[in-house]
């Protein structure tokens, strides 16, 4: 059994190696906020644990053992975030520090239990999968918005910025998970999109817009 610390550890290394792998101790410690010599200390650990094979200088990668822990990991935190925004009425940017302290609970059968309540959920509420219990991802066909053009469509599937401050805006503009948009214009100045959310004309940054993930209809 891993503490607290140690299985947040191995989610971030599963998180940091969808983008790069192997991942590198001060990628880890930038995330963490910690110093470069405590995730040293860490991954010896965890490497002691067979959970990660580390190479100095070059980085670490997970086993296949750490690797299916990191990902129950992250199958009990996007299915506690479902469970907090669709049972407890939490708001979309409330629920990842309280699904941080939920996704520790060890009890397997709790967790088979929760899945089989909300009725085998697919995403959460960012749009993220949720990997199933023998740990595989649905396929999720998304494609950023600002790579749509005047007159696509497409219902909002997800979001690949999670910041509080990030949802709020959203909300604020009514792009929240499963509005239909259909592009208007996309301004070759700036690259911001005017669009129609159902019914309503709006105006996004293309820097907001790269973050909106849709499924086009």
């Amino acid at each position: 059994m891993q503490s607290y610390t140690e299985e947040n550890y191995l989610k971030i290394i599963y998180h940091l190696s969808e983008i790069s792998n192997p991942v590198l101790t001060n990628a880890i410690a930038e995330r963490i906020q910690t110093k470069a010599a405590s995730v040293t200390d860490m991954i010896k650990k965890l490497s002691e644990k067979g959970l990660i094979n580390y190479v100095k200088y070059q980085g670490v990668t997970l086993t296949e053992k750490g690797k299916s822990t990191a990902i129950n990991i992250v199958r009990k935190h996007r299915l506690w975030e479902v469970f907090l925004v669709d049972k407890l009425n939490f708001k979309w940017d409330e629920v990842h520090d309280v699904a941080e302290e939920l996704e520790h609970i060890q009890s397997n059968l709790l967790v088979e239990r929760l899945d089989e309540f909300l009725d085998f959920p697919r995403v959460d509420p960012h749009g993220d999968p949720i990997p199933d219990k023998h740990g595989n991802f649905a396929e999720l066909a998304l494609i950023k918005l600002s790579k749509l053009k005047s007159g696509d469509k497409g219902t909002i599937t997800g979001v690949s910025e999670h910041s509080s401050s990030f949802l709020k805006h959203l909300e604020k503009l009514s792009l929240t998970l499963g509005k239909r948009i259909e592009i208007i214009d996309v301004l070759d100045f700036d690259g911001s999109v005017e669009l129609w959310v159902e019914q309503q004309k709006t105006n996004i940054s293309r820097e907001v817009a790269k973050h909106i993930l849709i499924t086009k209809n």
